[in-house]
């Protein structure tokens, strides 16, 4: 049996002689966190496995970076990175997941980098703010990762993305609204990261991969996403080692 440290969280326990980067990356998938650590990292080392929510430390271009699965939704979200950023001493955690493109404009293998969140989140309404606070990402994540995918020749659109509670909402016609506000994608996490970054005075960036189309139903298959996947991986990797 493993043995490990005093944790103040029931969902995150160190491993004993592990610990955790100032920079995580996080996948919703659990799974997706233990392929990048294989494929991305160099001599990565497994910090958690509570719940099988899995978590591993290693090094990126002589940096230490972490990932770990975010579970999906914005509830999951909130409790892992509020413990990351609390009780671990994270500084930055950036999102790397898929979505659904809205604009006509925004394809299949687009990266998108998420400048802010709308939300049809409950989440939104709990903290103490006269009005609805605006989830946004940190600007200097941001400018960082379009600077990194400009360097290594990959499209990336920047702009506001939809962080819905629901993967089958009942309003049939809530996806079209989204679209004539002009966000380019609908995912479930990004706001709820934004919003725990800015309210524990925090670093968060959301990096996306479109994997379908929701009006054109276009959709990626296996090979084409794991190419997909490794653009966004290359520029989240370069925005968690120089911001």
């Amino acid at each position: 049996m493993a043995v490990t440290n005093f944790s103040p969280s029931a969902c995150i326990e160190l491993k004993e002689g592990t610990h955790i980067a100032k920079c995580v990356l996080m996948p919703g998938d659990p799974l997706r966190a233990k392929y990048i650590a294989d494929h991305y990292l160099e001599n990565p080392v497994l910090f958690n496995d509570v719940r099988n929510m899995l978590g591993y430390t290693g090094m990126y271009e002589g940096k230490e970076v972490s990932v770990m699965g975010s579970g999906m939704g914005v509830p999951s979200m909130g409790l892992y990175v509020y413990e990351l950023y609390n009780f671990f001493g994270v500084e930055s955690v950036i999102r790397v997941g898929s979505a659904g493109a809205l604009q006509d404009d925004v394809h299949v293998r687009d990266v998108v980098i998420a400048m802010s969140a709308s939300t049809n989140s409950g989440y939104i309404t709990s903290y103490d703010l006269p009005g609805i606070p605006a989830p946004t990402a940190d600007y200097n994540m941001l400018r960082t990762a379009v600077a990194a995918a400009e360097e290594i020749g990959v499209r990336a659109d920047v702009g506001s993305v939809y962080t819905s509670d629901f993967f089958y909402h009942p309003d049939k016609e809530v996806n079209r609204k989204a679209k004539e506000m002009g966000l380019l994608a609908v995912e479930m996490e990004t706001a709820g990261l934004y919003l725990a970054a800015m309210a524990n005075h925090k670093k968060a960036l959301s990096i996306l991969t479109i994997s379908d189309h929701i009006f054109t139903g276009e959709a990626l298959n296996a090979t084409e996403r794991q190419d997909s996947f490794h653009e966004m991986m290359e520029i989240a990797l370069k925005t968690a080692v120089r911001a």
